[in-house]
């Protein structure tokens, strides 16, 4: 998510959390209430920030995760998933997206346009 949608989907967020710690990830850190906030990286020249919705850890492997829903600025959002997309390759860590229903088609479009249809999605 952009930070403009971080409020209007705090529930998807929290829910997206459960699902993780449910599913044996361990050390997550979080963009909402209650959880360490994952670190943040700034572009170079600008006050560009982008920080991943959640990070945790599983099997001794770092995973990325964001959360995918509509957005009012696709391209913010492309160049978040990009961005992460790239961290992670070069780091060996990797990089998943969670979404819901009432998104899947708007996330698929989105990979699609950048290239990144691989990535198999975490469908809460």
């Amino acid at each position: 998510m952009i930070q403009a949608d971080k409020e209007k989907y705090k529930d998807i967020l929290e829910n997206s959390v459960d699902y993780l710690e449910q599913h044996g990830f361990e050390n997550i850190k979080a963009d909402t209430d209650g959880y360490e906030t994952p670190k943040s990286f700034i572009k170079k020249g600008s006050d560009v920030s982008i920080t991943p919705d959640i990070v945790a850890h599983k099997n001794g492997k770092k995973h990325y995760f964001d959360i995918s829903l509509k957005s009012e600025k696709p391209k913010l959002l492309k160049s978040k998933w990009l961005f992460l997309n790239t961290l992670t390759a070069l780091k060996s860590h990797h990089f998943r997206l969670i979404t819901t229903k009432g998104h899947y088609k708007f996330t698929s479009e989105m990979l699609d346009d950048i290239n990144l249809s691989n990535k198999s999605l975490i469908k809460i």
